[in-house]
């Protein structure tokens, strides 16, 4: 296949199929960040960190920050880049290092925005995460060969206003698939 015909999923979520057995990503919603030939890169969605809010993260790094930007979430992104942080966030969208992944969604991971989420200014719609997840060449691939995962369009409402407890149900229902109903064994037809 063709590089102009490949299909890549910068853009989409997965979610991991119940049979899923690494700890990392059983049953969580990535949305893909960026996807080449060279490989993927994404920030797992509902994963909250048990024991970080950015109150500890602002204290780190040295950012003066507001009583209630304290209280913001962490989430584990991945189980690559652990130490990096990672803000999956709406517009604005001139940040120092900004990707965009959609003309509604982006990832910066620059001071900037973190100053700025710290002062309560800037962006309305975001979220801060600790890691990513990443594949190396054709191993995104690989596994959703493999029905390790299932792919769905993002909506920025997923990423943000559902509750974290329900968003792989909720990323399920969006194509038409009710959870109940799957199988947590590989196979195909």
């Amino acid at each position: 296949m063709e590089d102009k015909d490949k299909v890549f999923l910068k853009g989409q979520v997965l979610m991991a199929m119940p049979g899923l057995a690494d700890p990392n990503f059983s049953k969580t919603v990535t949305c893909i960040c960026e996807h080449s030939k060279a490989g993927a890169l994404g920030i797992i969605i509902n994963r909250i960190h048990p024991f970080l809010s950015a109150k500890e993260i602002f204290k780190e790094l040295g950012i003066e920050h507001t009583k209630e930007a304290e209280s913001i979430r962490v989430y584990i992104g991945g189980p690559v880049h652990i130490g990096e942080i990672f803000i999956l966030h709406g517009p604005p969208f001139d940040w120092e290092g900004c990707v965009k992944i959609t003309p509604a969604l982006a990832l910066s991971n620059t001071r900037d925005i973190l100053e700025a989420i710290a002062r309560g200014e800037g962006v309305k719609s975001f979220m801060i995460a600790l890691g990513c997840a990443g594949w190396g060449e054709f191993q995104l691939e690989s596994e959703l060969k493999a029905n390790t995962w299932i792919t769905s369009p993002l909506s920025e409402e997923l990423v943000f206003e559902v509750p974290v407890e329900l968003r792989w149900e909720r990323a399920m229902k969006i194509i038409g698939i009710d959870p109940m109903q799957l199988s947590g064994t590989v196979g195909s037809a």
